[in-house]
């Protein structure tokens, strides 16, 4: 499939399935200002040798099903094209891609739990999964990221008529780990999508979810918080594409950051086409910056093309600890550290409340608090 260009002054303009029809990267274009190049192994310019693993497996319950199959499958690649180099690169990439598919009005007992482990950063890995959610269907999906990797893959979520997909995202990598990854959602007609994204691992991380429509009535949330440390670079960049009347999205990401050359970068790009009428969106992103040194981009973005719309907003914040807020818990006799966490832990804990698993939902808290104990 060729290139395919939208009329329209975005950052995603452009999408293809060829590497070459992206060039590398060299930092001065606005996709890739805030990434650090030098840090990514070389995934962005094809000098990354394809000598690494990371291993996937996949959980299933009762009446969902997994399969491994060749990227000659129809079900491949459906959903999404590659809107830059390195998830073009992904995609051209990959030996064998995860598809799992929840039929038809299941609703399974349990999330579908999807484990991925580095072994190394000696070479570079590609990988692709698709879950594919049937009409009336209602399901949780876990993707769990760990170990030592320099990854890039593709992720597409695609959700039918009324059905529901919830997703949770842990990007809880060793120390020196590098991922790029593009999320796509799709969703058909009364669809519902809830995306959770944590990440608090790795050295370099960056994480593209994005969400399109093809029929009235759909829904997406999407969600996140991050906690970044020195020298860490973590960047989330969103895209929710409303071009189908009477939809409906929200964005809420939340970060913490504190020690030297720690940076956060997330963009919000939201765009409703002149045939989107009645829809309903709104995005936001909080940035806590704890200590000097600390950094965070936040770039909301809307682009409205229809004057019919339902609601459209977006707001962006960053700053320190609200002096009033340690006062008011000081006053009362909670000592400054204790008060501090209190603040932080309330911050992103409104967010991780979400996580619909009580099991992965402690693994956060307790990795924040441990965030909070360095």
């Amino acid at each position: 499939m060729g290139l395919n260009e939208k009329p329209l002054s975005t950052l995603h303009e452009k999408s293809s399935y060829n590497v070459d029809d992206f060039a590398v990267p060299t930092g001065r274009e606005e996709k890739w200002r805030f990434t650090p190049l030098s840090r990514l192994k070389g995934l962005h310019d094809g000098t990354a040798e394809v000598t690494g693993q990371v291993v996937t497996q996949a959980y299933t319950p009762a009446g969902v099903t997994a399969e491994w199959v060749g990227r000659d499958d129809a079900r491949v690649g459906q959903a999404f094209a590659p809107t830059d180099r390195v998830s073009a690169q992904a995609y051209n990439a990959f030996e064998k891609a995860l598809v799992v598919t929840v039929p038809k009005e299941a609703v399974p007992a349990e999330p579908i739990q999807i484990e991925l482990r580095g072994g190394g950063t000696a070479g570079a890995a590609y990988g692709h999964i698709v879950v594919k959610v049937e009409p009336m269907a209602e399901a949780v999906v876990v993707l769990d990221h760990q170990g030592s990797a320099v990854y890039a893959d593709n992720v597409e979520f695609v959700v039918g008529d009324g059905a529901t997909l919830k997703v949770i995202s842990l990007q809880d990598w060793a120390d020196d780990a590098v991922h790029v990854s593009q999320h796509h959602a799709q969703l058909a007609k009364d669809a519902t999508f809830r995306s959770f994204v944590v990440t608090l691992g790795g050295d370099l991380v960056r994480l593209s979810p994005s969400v399109s429509y093809t029929a009235q009535g759909g829904d997406a949330d999407l969600a996140g918080v991050y906690f970044v440390d020195a020298g860490q670079h973590l960047e989330h960049r969103l895209l929710v594409d409303h071009s189908t009347p009477n939809c409906k999205s929200h964005v809420d990401y939340r970060g913490a950051l504190q020690g030297e050359d720690a940076h956060a970068v997330w963009i919000g790009d939201v765009i409703i086409r002149v045939e989107a009428e009645g829809t309903d969106t709104y995005e936001r992103n909080r940035n806590l910056l704890l200590t000097d040194g600390a950094r965070a981009d936040s770039v909301p973005n809307l682009e409205i093309l229809t004057g019919e719309v339902a609601g459209a907003g977006h707001a962006s914040t960053s700053g320190r600890l609200d002096d009033e807020h340690l006062f008011y818990l000081q006053a009362r006799g909670i000592p400054v550290d204790e008060a501090r966490r209190l603040v932080i832990r309330g911050f992103l804990g409104q967010l991780v409340e979400k996580i619909s698993v009580p099991e992965l939902r402690e693994r956060v808290l307790a990795k924040i608090e441990a965030e909070l104990e360095k």
